[in-house]
């Protein structure tokens, strides 16, 4: 029973957290906790403790590697856009699509949070309907609270 549980009468009877005809399936779903708290990042199920990615994008032990995504700062840009200066893609549907991350308005690009921090960040530079740039980092605390700083 693959020490998961004691054999009576050649059938296994798994401990707690075990399962299967060898106890070897455990039920623990620690191991497929992805970086956001969800279970296999939202895009597989938990079997066994290993996640199957059931989005076909999404592959790794959490479902997180994603070769064809768009980066971090293409992925946010619609929302910063709407978010800080009300305009663009999802004007309209702001208020329900983009309040997951924390934003903050600086007056220029020296006063945006820079690398050595100890979350991961990201400087971003992107284009906004007018054709004009502006400027957002973006980043994940430990609590896993998204924080974006905006140069106004």
């Amino acid at each position: 029973c693959t020490g998961n549980g004691i054999c009576k009468c050649r059938v296994c009877e798994c401990f707690p957290n075990f399962t299967g005809s060898a106890c070897d399936c455990s039920l623990d779903t620690t191991p497929c906790v992805a970086s956001n708290g969800q279970i296999c990042n939202g895009r597989g199920t938990c079997e066994c403790g290993t996640c199957n990615c059931t989005d076909p994008k999404f592959q790794g032990p959490t479902c997180e590697m994603c070769q064809t995504c768009l980066g971090v700062c293409a992925e946010h840009k619609d929302c910063v856009q709407c978010r800080a200066f009300n305009k663009g893609e999802k004007k309209e549907t702001c208020s329900q699509e983009c309040a997951h991350f924390n934003m903050t308005r600086v007056e220029s690009r020296d006063k945006l949070p820079q690398p050595g921090q100890p979350d991961p960040l990201s400087h971003c530079k992107e284009k906004d309907v007018d054709d004009c740039w502006f400027y957002f980092t973006y980043s994940v605390n430990s609590n896993g609270e998204a924080n974006v700083h905006v140069v106004e």
